[in-house]
C-alpha cells in the first residue's frame, strides 16, 4: 500500500495488508515472542491502538463472558480473538502470581503491560523498542490498522474505540476515502489503456 497523506498530521507511513496480516500471525501465534510483546503488536494490528495508549491499559479491562472475551478499550467493550483474549489471560495470570510477592499500594490498578512492580505502566518508548528488536512494525501497522478500520467503521465508532478526537476521526475517514477514490480512477485509466492498446 502506498498512499500520500497531504494533510497536515495525517500519516505518511504504512505496510501492506499482507504484511499486517503476517505480523499479527506472528503475534497471535510464534511463542518465541514475548509475551508481552505479542499482546501489544496484537492489539496495534488489530484496533489500531497507539502506544500511548497502549501502556495505560490496565487489567481490569479484560472480561469473559462463557467463550467470549472483551477487553474496555477507552469507553468500548471489544470482542477479542480467542488466540489474543488467551495471551491476555496468560498475562493477567502471570502478573497475579507477582503481586502476591509485591502487592499493589493504595488500590491501584495492575497495568498489562507494566514494569516491576506492576502498578506502573512501561514506558511507550520501552515498546517501541521491544517491538523493532523483534522485527515488529510499529508506526506503521498501527496506520494500517486505522487505515482499515475507517473503511469499515464510522467515525463516532473510532473516536471511542482507537482513543482519537472525533475530528482527527473524520480527517482519517476522510483520508481513507480520498484514498480509495484515488486508487479506483488509477485502476479505471490503467484498464483504459489497456483497452486501447489492445
Amino acid at each position: 500500500m502506498t498512499l500520500t497523506a497531504e494533510r497536515t498530521g495525517l500519516p505518511t507511513q504504512f505496510i501492506t495488508e499482507t504484511a499486517l496480516s503476517e505480523q499479527l500471525k506472528r503475534c497471535l501465534n510464534d511463542a518465541r515472542l514475548p509475551l508481552d510483546i505479542r499482546i501489544a503488536g496484537g492489539l496495534i494490528g488489530l484496533y489500531g491502538l497507539p502506544v500511548v495508549r497502549l501502556v495505560e491499559l490496565t487489567t481490569d479491562r479484560f472480561e469473559r463472558t462463557g467463550d467470549d472475551a472483551y477487553f474496555t478499550i477507552e469507553r468500548i467493550p471489544v470482542l477479542l480473538p480467542p488466540k489474543l483474549a488467551l495471551l491476555i489471560e496468560e498475562q493477567i495470570a502471570r502478573l497475579a502470581v507477582r503481586s502476591t510477592l509485591r502487592p499493589p499500594q493504595d488500590g491501584r490498578p495492575t497495568y498489562l503491560l507494566p514494569k516491576v512492580p506492576a502498578y506502573r505502566p512501561i514506558t511507550a518508548q520501552r515498546i517501541v523498542n521491544k517491538l523493532r528488536q523483534h522485527g515488529l512494525e510499529v508506526i506503521s501497522a498501527r496506520n494500517t490498522a486505522m487505515f482499515e478500520a475507517v473503511a469499515d467503521l464510522p467515525p463516532i465508532v473510532i473516536s471511542d474505540l482507537f482513543g482519537v478526537s472525533a475530528t482527527s476521526a473524520h480527517r482519517w475517514a476522510r483520508f481513507a476515502q480520498d484514498s480509495w477514490t484515488d486508487y479506483l480512477s488509477t485502476c479505471s485509466n490503467d484498464e483504459a489503456r489497456s483497452s486501447e492498446g489492445s
